[in-house]
């Protein structure tokens, strides 16, 4: 603050009220108009220049369009700038502005809304000062108009009814009818009895086994009075850990992470194909145990005498966690991996980098970290404020990056679950925090006479004319590509990653080099990037970019890693009638390359690309954005936070999909149309061989909107589960069953034994586990109907609790068992509640006793 800030000539930023609100979405094409009202809550007026105000937003404003006397400016990415125009005047205490202003696309959730608003009194001036306005008011969204993107938009909102109507085919099912394991186990038989885990019980392995016999402890050690103890020698009343090499897996299982677990009265026997078998039969073991005994500590833990064998249907399953968008800590990162653990998922893709920020530590290469860690504003080197951090730098989650131990910890953390770490260092587009790291590294190196290093990692052709801009708005992303210093630094960054597994005592066998969303315009006026295209006899940049992904291969080769990549790097582009269509390159399935295939929204043309990929020859993974990317809204309710360019995905949609056959599942559009069938028939299918190419599937977390602990841990489950479900559990052959009815029928029946599941024991489980995961608990469906309401739930066996007079409903409020006669002017409220106490937003419905 300047000295002049205590007699202050402009109004505090916490003293400026901000409003925003969706007028339409209805407009011309895909705009719509909204207001932001600014109110002056100070004591001095807000004058008519040496100010702007800044703010995040994921939707563009027009600039030809705003009104209230302000101009917006595009600064770059999801950046924005709003001045006062010459007819702007003063903002008088106590007086508000309204600036209307037409947006691209659509805003019809309170995700679209602008946020992490900041105003800069004196901009350029030594004086200036920064200050924190936060996030505006939302108006709610109550017309059709703001809550449908288009006058064709036929996906309904989200109501309590609606919801209600949704559940009506979920019933509370038999304890005998509900699966104790999930994923649910391709055999398990149970019989009369129980083995009880109590004081003297020991677990009995190998030595080869002790990781898994000391995670087994620990786990168990939360959940007992007392300690159990590791024993070498077998003994009566044991958990015995034992490695059979010969172990046959069940048909249609990944051989080598085939386990068997027995109970009988006298213990437990739980016998792996290799170590990671072992653990998953152990990670059963955990689910067997009474859901009671994680939310206080037993005495002796009863477990039902059975029979499970079992074996994963694909042996890749992931989690995709984006800590590039937003920050993510150690304790975060942790607890994902014992999440991932307890549910069997193997693989955890780890982006650390973007444009937005870079995490990992490079030791050759500080400034990465340095400087592409951090976010902020007129506060020293740090990058743009993005996705509402806000001016001040080395804020969360903005701002932040792993230590080397920190990242240590995280590997092997991972590896004693038996989890890969699959870093991502995304190149050649989403790459502006690397970009502007290495630039200030190269201006620093310059001011201090040495030209040669600072030439050494150069990432941009200084005359680069080039005009673009990327999907999420950023004009410089895109690493030049035709400078010998960019391979230099790709080589560099992998061999700090190498060591740095190393060190963990880790193998690096994999890594991903993103490669996707690379714009148009990208290097076509860069002198440096044409000049090396014709030495080597190139005609297009997409030749350039083909070299770069060679390069990057042939790195990735002499540090004996494999590469992946996203799509596009297994793309070429083909014209077709004057259009660019892409289709798979034959030429690099003898390469190695493994594809993550993410873009199947249904009507943008690459729906069957992934199956034409794996039948090419390419060994994939699925990431399809329609049922996988968990950054998505679970249903389309203004609150519900998350983005929906690919369609809003609730925890059924995740576990419907069908990785070999994602037609027979696919119905309507992103805006509710139904599908063109004869369209679909055209479409690519898996053939056999095909099908062996799909290493498996992985959901996807994808952080903008992540901005802490607990909305990533929202945004998870319970559909992280549904990942989990469907990538270990059997084929459930809907696929198969022609007639339309029957299918859906089967459908109800498998989704409400999971939902079941969910209610009675995972979620419940997940109450007590690591302290509570912080997950989605379920709005419950409303109707009234014949003045009673009824209320239910998506999770079968979780409380409902309910009030009459329009309070919100308590953990003391009566709970909802049958329906409720209503009282004449009753204001009926009705939520889901944890075992803790945790509640869901409640839900109501209009009732008009007066209407028929």
């Amino acid at each position: 603050m300047s000295g002049r800030s205590q007699q202050r000539a402009y109004p505090c930023g916490r003293h400026l009220g901000l409003k925003w609100g969706v007028v339409s979405n209805h407009f011309d094409g895909d705009t719509f108009r909204a207001t932001l009202t600014i109110t002056n809550h100070g004591d001095v007026s807000l004058p008519g220049s040496g100010w702007a105000m800044y703010f995040n937003s994921c939707r563009k404003p027009l600039p030809d369009s705003v009104t209230g006397g302000v101009i917006i400016e595009h600064v770059n990415g999801d950046l924005f700038k709003l001045l006062p125009s010459a007819q702007f005047g003063t903002l008088a205490p106590g007086v508000s502005r309204q600036v209307v202003y037409l947006g691209a696309l659509w805003a019809v959730v309170e995700t679209d809304a602008p946020a992490g608003f900041f105003i800069v009194y004196d901009e350029g001036a030594a004086r200036a000062e920064v200050e924190a306005i936060g996030d505006p008011e939302i108006v709610p969204f109550s017309r059709a108009e703001q809550v449908t993107r288009t006058p064709a938009d036929r996906v309904p909102r989200q109501t309590a009814a609606l919801t209600f109507d949704e559940n009506r085919r979920l019933s509370l099912l038999p304890e005998k009818r509900v699966g104790k394991i999930t994923p649910a186990p391709l055999s398990a038989s149970y019989g009369a009895g129980v083995f009880s885990i109590a004081r003297g019980t020991a677990i009995v392995h190998p030595p080869e086994l002790s990781g898994e016999a000391s995670l087994l402890k620990d786990a168990l050690a939360g959940l007992l009075t007392h300690p159990l103890q590791l024993a070498a020698a077998d003994q009566a009343n044991a958990i015995r850990l034992r490695l059979d090499p010969e172990l046959a897996a069940p048909e249609g299982g990944v051989a080598e992470q085939t386990y068997r677990l027995g109970v009988t009265p006298s213990g437990v026997e739980i016998t792996g194909r290799t170590a990671e078998g072992v653990h998953y039969g152990v990670q059963s073991l955990l689910q067997l145990l009474p859901v009671s005994a994680w939310q206080n500590r037993e005495l002796e833990l009863p477990i039902p005498i059975c029979q499970v064998k079992d074996a994963p249907r694909f042996a890749y399953r992931g989690l995709h966690l984006d800590v590039a968008r937003n920050f993510s800590d150690k304790r975060t990162v942790l607890r994902i991996l014992d999440l991932m653990a307890l549910y069997k998922l193997n693989k955890l893709h780890f982006h650390l980098t973007d444009d937005e920020g870079w995490r990992i530590p490079i030791a050759s290469l500080p400034e990465l970290t340095e400087i592409g860690s951090r976010r902020g504003f007129g506060q020293g080197d740090s990058l743009l404020p993005s996705f509402g951090s806000g001016p001040k730098v080395d804020h969360r989650p903005g701002s932040g990056h792993y230590t080397r131990q920190d990242f240590i910890d995280i590997l092997r953390h991972a590896r004693e679950r038996h989890i890969e770490v699959i870093p991502e260092i995304d190149l050649p587009g989403h790459a502006r925090a690397a970009i502007q790291a290495m630039q200030k590294r190269y201006e620093r190196l310059r001011a201090a006479g040495k030209n040669n290093e600072a030439e050494e990692y150069r990432l941009v052709d200084l005359n680069d004319m080039s005009k673009y801009e990327s999907v999420q708005m950023w004009k410089d992303n895109v690493v030049c590509i035709g400078l010998e210093s960019c391979y230099r630094f790709v080589d560099t960054v992998v061999g700090d990653i190498k060591a740095l597994y190393a060190e963990s005592g880790v193998t690096l066998r994999t890594l991903h080099v993103g490669g996707d969303e690379v714009p148009h315009g990208a290097w076509e006026h860069s002198p440096l990037c044409q000049a090396f295209m014709r030495e080597q006899g190139m005609t297009s940049v997409r030749e350039l970019e083909a070299y770069f992904f060679a390069r990057f291969r042939d790195i990735l080769r002499r540090h004996e890693i494999g590469m992946a990549g996203w799509e596009e790097v297994a793309l070429v582009d083909e014209n077709q009638g004057g259009a660019a269509v892409s289709r798979p390159n034959p030429k690099l399935v003898s390469s190695g390359l493994r594809p993550y295939v993410w873009n199947n929204v249904w009507g943008w043309g690459r729906e069957d690309i992934a199956y034409r990929l794996a039948n090419t020859g390419f060994e994939i993974v699925l990431c399809n954005v329609t049922n996988l990317y968990l950054d998505l809204a679970y249903e389309k309710d203004p609150a519900e936070p998350g983005y929906y360019w690919g369609g809003f995905l609730g925890t059924r949609k995740v576990l419907e999909f069908c990785p070999f056959d994602i037609y027979t599942m696919a119905t309507v559009d992103l805006l509710g149309h139904p599908l063109d069938a004869e369209k679909l028939t055209q479409m690519e299918r898996l053939t056999p061989e095909g099908e062996k190419r799909v290493l498996g599937m992985q959901g996807h977390l994808w952080g903008e909107n992540l901005r802490d602990g607990g909305v990533v841990e929202y945004m998870l489950v319970p559909r992280l589960i549904a990942v989990a479900e469907r990538a270990w559990g059997k084929d459930p052959r809907w696929t198969f069953i022609a007639d339309r009815t029957e299918r859906s029928h089967r459908m109800d029946d498998d989704w409400n034994e999971f939902a079941n599941r969910l209610g009675r024991r995972e979620l419940p489980r997940l109450d007590a586990f690591l302290g509570g995961i912080g997950y989605r608990i379920p709005v419950p469906g409303m109707a009234i109907e014949g003045g009673v309401f009824s209320a239910n739930v998506s999770a079968p066996g979780m409380t409902m609790r309910y009030t009459l007079d329009g309070t919100e409903p308590l953990p003391t409020s009566a709970v909802y068992e049958q329906p409720v006669p209503l009282p004449s002017g009753a204001r009926p409220k009705v939520a889901t509640f944890t075992t803790t106490g945790r509640r869901s937003r409640s839900a109501t419905a209009i009732w008009n006793p007066r209407k028929k």
